[in-house]
């Protein structure tokens, strides 16, 4: 039996109606005040034993106390006589009764505290001894999300702990490697001359945010397929371009996540498995295509991209052999960066791997100058090849029936989307949130675009925002503090951390169960196409995304 009292008012922002509702659903005898659960506590005492015991220091003896509600003076009642079996003489009245509550106050208080911190802190300033237990109802405290946990705990179908295990030796064997780079059409897996990818779950043209549609905009003029923006508009609600989620197709798109046929992409092997990701080259930051931007200088550069950039390094590339991204990002990771916000240590690394190669080509210098100026001009080129490195790395695990990793997220500036690997190709989706950061001069919050982007699939593969203690120096571009990097981080080894690794993979049944969701750090795009990047910051998924995933397994997985 379980009494309890809530400190709070109904104006409090936890809810305290919900928070009493929640208790009295499981079982719980909640009184409206300490005091009160106190008597009730002791008179189920006396109940049980057969004694009376006195009151507490201000009620007379035998005085009766009610609780709220009749259905929970009845449940008292029923439990107290249930217990009345196993209950012990009266020599355990010792425990109980005015005496024994008055000797704390003259013994010395020693206190457990269970809950939130700031509690233990206050009396640790009075010099008070206690004890801080780090606990919380388990998914909140919320029945149905227990039950699920209790029934693929108990009734899984499937060893689901294998199944895990699986997943992680899939995900740990062999390592992505730079296979080269393509074009779209002649590269990703289904692709069509009529049909751009973006990032995130389906959608269509008239659910896209702005910078998605500011950047199909952009894809339709590098494309040539039209002239002017309202031949653009004509044709994107015409039909004839069909849009598809990047990561259906093998890739993935950082921000809007545009691919369109005519672009290179990366192409990532990862080795053992032979399966491969793609991604577009990284364009820089500010006025760029990804962030929604479309004016003659974001076309330009794509076309130079494709011209000039993507042949030379593919050149390169056949010169050096295949690039061990893996070895790159550890090393990376272990210079400043964390694999997705900041990226100036893998841009040096990819530089110093294919320098030497790019100088023996036969081209003038004058565009080798481009290109390495470009690289090097860029810090963010390295993203680029970190997400689908990510990608390949987790696509072997989406194969394990009953596993409960986390093997893809996504953002699509309206929805934000999970799969996990024991329901491949199943979408999850909650409501995209709005990123709390820093903005460039002259914007502020009432300007960004709700989160977007594919490029959580480095927080996926447990680095980005989980692996922010690499990166203290980050807080300065997306806000928070140098501890928030620390606490943020949990196989990358962090040199801060003695060289601790962060985790290996998301299991979906721990983030509902302990109520911790994964840090996710990222660009901030202006909510109106053609205007492109306005800050960075820090955003959380939507609970409701790993909650309906943890049914969706029992229900498959459980009797």
């Amino acid at each position: 039996m379980v009494i309890a009292s809530v400190t709070g008012t109904p104006g409090d922002f936890q809810g305290f109606e919900a928070q009493v509702a929640q208790l009295r659903s499981a079982g719980v005898i909640v009184m409206p005040s300490n005091y009160q659960a106190s008597l009730l506590a002791l008179k189920i005492m006396e109940k049980v034993t057969g004694t009376t015991t006195g009151a507490l220091g201000s009620k007379p003896q035998g005085a009766a106390v009610q609780p709220k509600a009749d259905a929970q003076a009845s449940g008292a009642e029923t439990a107290a006589q249930a217990a009345s079996a196993g209950a012990s003489d009266s020599a355990s009245l010792n425990l109980v009764g005015p005496k024994r509550i008055l000797s704390l106050f003259t013994q010395g208080l020693k206190f457990i505290n269970l809950g939130l911190e700031s509690f233990a802190k206050n009396l640790a300033a009075c010099e008070t001894p206690i004890v801080h237990m780090d606990w919380v109802p388990p998914a909140g405290g919320k029945p149905e999300l227990i039950q699920v946990l209790d029934r693929l705990e108990n009734r899984a179908t499937v060893d689901i702990e294998k199944a895990n295990a699986e997943a992680v030796e899939r995900i740990l064997s062999g390592k992505p490697i730079i296979k080269g780079i393509g074009t779209a059409l002649e590269t990703i897996p289904g692709m069509k001359p009529n049909l751009f990818l973006h990032a995130g779950p389906p959608v269509t043209w008239e659910k896209m945010c702005g910078p998605m549609r500011g950047a199909v905009i952009g894809g339709l003029l590098y494309e040539g397929l039209v002239k002017t923006e309202e031949e653009v508009l004509a044709l994107a609600e015409s039909g004839k371009i069909e849009f598809s989620p990047c990561q259906d197709h093998a890739a993935v798109g950082p921000m809007a996540g545009i691919v369109t046929p005519r672009m290179s992409v990366w192409i990532i092997e990862k080795e053992t498995f032979g399966n491969q990701a793609y991604a577009t080259l990284n364009e820089g930051l500010g006025k760029v295509l990804r962030y929604g931007a479309y004016s003659q200088e974001v076309l330009d550069r794509l076309r130079w991209m494709e011209q000039e950039l993507a042949p030379i390094l593919q050149r390169a590339i056949e010169h050096h052999g295949h690039v061990d991204m893996r070895s790159l990002i550890i090393k990376a990771l272990q210079m400043g960066d964390e694999g997705h916000k900041r990226n100036r240590a893998g841009t040096s690394l990819i530089i110093r791997e294919l320098a030497p190669r790019l100088v023996m080509l036969d081209e003038k210098k004058e565009a080798l100058s481009r290109v390495l100026s470009f690289m090097h001009q860029n810090d963010h080129f390295f993203l680029n090849l970190t997400m689908p490195s990510a990608k390949s790395v987790l696509m072997p695990a989406e194969e394990v029936p009953g596993s409960t990793v986390i093997t893809a997220q996504g953002r699509n500036g309206t929805e934000f989307v999970i799969q996990v690997a024991g329901l491949k190709g199943r979408w999850f989706t909650g409501h995209a949130g709005i990123v709390k950061g820093l903005y460039l001069p002259g914007f502020g919050s009432d300007d960004a675009a709700p989160d977007i982007g594919d490029s959580v699939i480095t927080e996926t593969s447990v680095i980005g925002g989980v692996a922010m203690a690499a990166a203290p120096a980050i807080v300065k571009f997306v806000g928070g503090t140098p501890e928030d990097a620390l606490r943020f981080t949990r196989e990358y080894k962090i040199p801060i951390r003695d060289f601790r690794g962060t985790p290996t993979v998301i299991d979906v049944r721990r983030v509902v169960e302990k109520g911790i969701l994964p840090v996710i750090n990222t660009g901030i795009a202006h909510k109106k196409n053609g205007i492109g990047m306005v800050g960075a910051g820090l955003v959380k998924p939507p609970v409701n995304c790993c909650q309906d995933a943890l049914k969706a397994l029992a229900k498959i997985y459980t009797t």
